[in-house]
């Protein structure tokens, strides 16, 4: 079964909504779906409505923003089939709200140099639980400032040494959940934790040090950031520690820094039919 277990919507960061991605997902031939907005449960209900009508296997998902505080980095943890996803909600609500008050102190910086509105941005964050880099700029687009969502403008608002925003970008951590603190709610919650993406924040050495800790089930190996031979790095180590191995697309539409399409990257089918038949003790 060809299964896409990294995608956003308009919940986050992604350009399109639920019924957009699951419809494209069907039209792919993506039998098996997971939204995976970062830090909200927000598309649970209604994205399992809308799997059903278009023969789509919408599992229950989230990724969650999180920082190792021992390397000082960000890291990402997907996480999948929670029993009691009511017991992640705290952790989502404090996540969003960290990063909506970020986003509106980037917007203000923003309009400072740039003479739009606040609406504009509002337009485009209207369906998000926070306010994105991608929502700034998108309305950055519309009034002409630029033509690219990810360039030189981009790169002098959120440039992390030079940026305007700077200062918030560094802060961006700050209501970051330990890393470890998440993988053990995930687990209280009876759901399966992934670690997303570990090429993108450079989490190998994380990696290592959850799985023989126990703290993690498994590694997402197929995705964009992996060349094969980071790929094969991964898969050595998941197979000495038991992990499971999960790939996807990590789908943004628009928003991406790439081009990339639903069912670009998935999950083999030994690893999906040991989430998708998970019982979570929580």
């Amino acid at each position: 079964m060809k299964a896409d277990l990294h995608c956003h919507t308009t919940i986050s960061d992604g350009s399109l909504g639920i019924s957009d991605v699951i419809r494209q997902a069907d039209r792919n031939d993506v039998r098996c779906l997971a939204i995976t907005d970062h830090d909200s449960l927000a598309s649970l209900s209604r994205s399992a409505v809308l799997g059903k009508r278009y023969n789509v296997n919408v599992i229950p998902a989230v990724e969650f923003s999180a920082f190792d505080s021992e390397r000082k980095k960000k890291v990402h943890i997907l996480c999948y089939m929670p029993a009691k996803p009511d017991r992640l909600e705290g952790l989502c609500l404090r996540t969003s709200t960290g990063r909506m008050e970020l986003g509106k102190r980037m917007a203000v910086k923003v309009l400072d140099k740039y003479p739009i509105t606040l609406e504009s941005i509002l337009r485009y964050s209207a369906g998000s639980k926070a306010i994105y880099k991608c929502h700034i700029m998108h309305a950055l687009m519309d009034y002409g400032y630029t033509t690219e969502l990810y360039g030189d403008v981009y790169d002098s608002i959120f440039d992390a040494k030079e940026g305007i925003c700077a200062d918030e970008v560094a802060s961006e951590a700050d209501f970051y959940p330990d890393v470890h603190f998440v993988t053990t709610l995930i687990r209280a919650s009876g759901g399966i934790s992934v670690m997303a993406h570990p090429k993108v924040y450079d989490s190998t050495d994380l990696l290592e040090e959850l799985a023989s800790k126990h703290e993690i089930d498994g590694v997402e190996v197929w995705h964009q950031s992996a060349d094969e031979q980071y790929r094969a790095q991964l898969q050595d180590i998941a197979a000495a520690n038991g992990l499971l191995v999960t790939g996807g697309s990590d789908f943004h539409g628009f928003y991406n820094h790439y081009a990339i399409q639903i069912g670009s990257n998935t999950t083999p089918d030994e690893s999906l039919n040991r989430i998708i038949t998970h019982k979570g003790k929580a």
